[in-house]
């Protein structure tokens, strides 16, 4: 639920994964993965750079989603991936060191799989049992609960492909895992297309890059990258996680985002927006010359106003993004997310920010006004409360937000904590120290605050 400093009210990603056991020794149809911006995969190949891991395999660090990111593209830095790989070309990791071959081994084995169906899995929710006939993909699915047993006959009699859904709600996992797979890329028909397909043959030409994928290995390409996936004849069978992140989160999404709370904006000052439209002109068949024109007009006149506005009004990514977000990792019961630890935050305190990289703020008009004259207000959203057990299946759960809202006025005051590492509560720029220790006291009871 979200709050407000002195009531409550509210109701409120990344990332998508999906485990594939695979012991097929035929190709699936060849597709175009538009659902992800990026795509991680076992092991990874690169459009023209192979890097050699040296050294001990190093620890995934779960500190935050940056230094996560960071170890499981070792040893690419992260400037170096964004600059030259990420929604550019493909990028391969090999770790053909046998020692590095369990980089990722800890994360899943296939016995794992055992574990988690005694506490409950059920096909089409957890898992999905496919294979490929005639080059196009059948699912092999039995009704209600999956059994282990099922399960893995499916993979040694029927060669079959286990994908398991979102398996962050269980372990944190990524990549080649176990046993080795063979990979064909094609160049793209729509360059980082957003819509899934499956294209013919003879549109796609010959690949190029093709590799085995071995325990250890990383794989990115860029989303629409078109590619085929076996694993190779003699194999008990190959296991990987997929990574699809970033969708949705195009410079053309967040135009459609934010032009919403600019056309608000503009409306107020400009009576030409506040006009009604042509009577009859919503039951026409074809827009007319009359309304292409003064549409045409409005959008000069936002691009003009754009151009001078600091504050951007999201209408929804930034809900959106943090609502199907994991919560932060915890190594114990995650007791330091939903209840406050530490002192009590006073005027004469110094607090900081805690879990940034799970909270955005916000400025979004009054969600509990519905008339013309709704204010605008400070929104905190975050992930602390998401449920790992639910997350990315589409329950109820998922639509609810948590967080806090706070006037116009008090947005200084929340920048200053956003943006220093450490802060004096006395120093906030707030009218009364009875508002500098509300809003306090509110991000502190909502766990985003610690005193230091």
């Amino acid at each position: 639920m979200m709050r407000s400093p002195a009531n409550s009210f509210f109701r409120i990603c990344q990332v998508c994964l999906s485990l594939l056991l695979c012991l097929e020794d035929r190709t699936m149809p060849k597709k175009a993965k538009p659902a992800g911006s990026g795509k991680e995969e076992g092991p990874v190949p690169c459009k023209q750079m192979k890097v050699e891991a040296a050294g001990g395999p190093s620890a995934l660090n779960f500190d935050s989603p940056s230094s996560l990111f960071e170890s499981l593209i070792s040893p690419i830095k992260t400037e170096t991936f964004f600059k030259e790989f990420w929604e550019q070309k493909p990028l391969l990791i090999r770790r053909d060191d046998p020692a590095l071959a369990t980089y990722y081994g800890s994360l899943f084995k296939l016995t794992d799989l055992k574990s988690l169906c005694s506490r409950g899995m059920y096909y089409g929710r957890d898992v999905n049992v496919c294979r490929c006939v005639s080059g196009k993909k059948k699912v092999l699915n039995k009704d209600g609960k999956a059994h282990f047993l099922q399960l893995r006959k499916d993979l040694d009699q029927k060669r079959a492909t286990i994908q398991f859904h979102q398996p962050q709600r269980f372990k944190v996992f990524i990549l080649q895992l176990e046993g080795e797979k063979h990979w064909r890329l094609y160049h793209p028909t729509v360059p980082l297309a957003r819509e899934y397909s499956v294209e013919a043959e003879e549109r796609i030409g010959r690949p190029v890059h093709e590799f085995m994928l071995k325990p250890g290995d990383l794989l990115y390409f860029p989303r629409g990258t078109i590619h085929q996936a076996d694993t190779p004849a003699g194999l008990a069978h190959s296991t990987h996680v997929t990574i699809s992140t970033y969708q949705n989160n195009s410079w053309g999404d967040f135009l459609l985002d934010t032009i919403s709370g600019l056309v608000f904006d503009t409306a107020k000052e400009d009576v030409e927006l506040r006009a009604g439209i042509p009577r009859q002109l919503l039951l026409q068949v074809e827009s007319t010359t009359v309304a292409t024109r003064r549409l045409s007009g409005f959008l000069r006149t936002l691009a003009d106003r754009l151009e001078g506005t600091k504050e951007l009004l999201s209408s929804d990514m930034k809900k959106d993004f943090i609502m199907h977000r994991l919560p932060p990792y915890s190594a114990g019961d995650g007791a330091e997310l939903s209840t406050p630890g530490g002192k009590l935050p006073r005027l004469d305190s110094v607090v900081r920010l805690q879990f940034k990289d799970h909270i955005v703020l916000t400025v979004l008009p009054d969600q509990d006004q519905s008339d013309e004259a709704q204010e605008k207000m400070v929104y905190i959203y975050h992930s602390l409360k998401n449920r790992r057990e639910t997350h990315m299946m589409g329950n109820e759960e998922e639509t609810e937000s948590h967080g806090l809202r706070f006037p116009l006025s008090h947005l200084d005051a929340l920048k200053q904590i956003w943006n220093s590492s450490t802060i004096s509560v006395k120093d906030l720029k707030l009218t009364t120290d009875e508002e500098r220790e509300s809003l306090v006291l509110s991000l502190w009871t909502e766990c985003l605050i610690q005193v230091v």
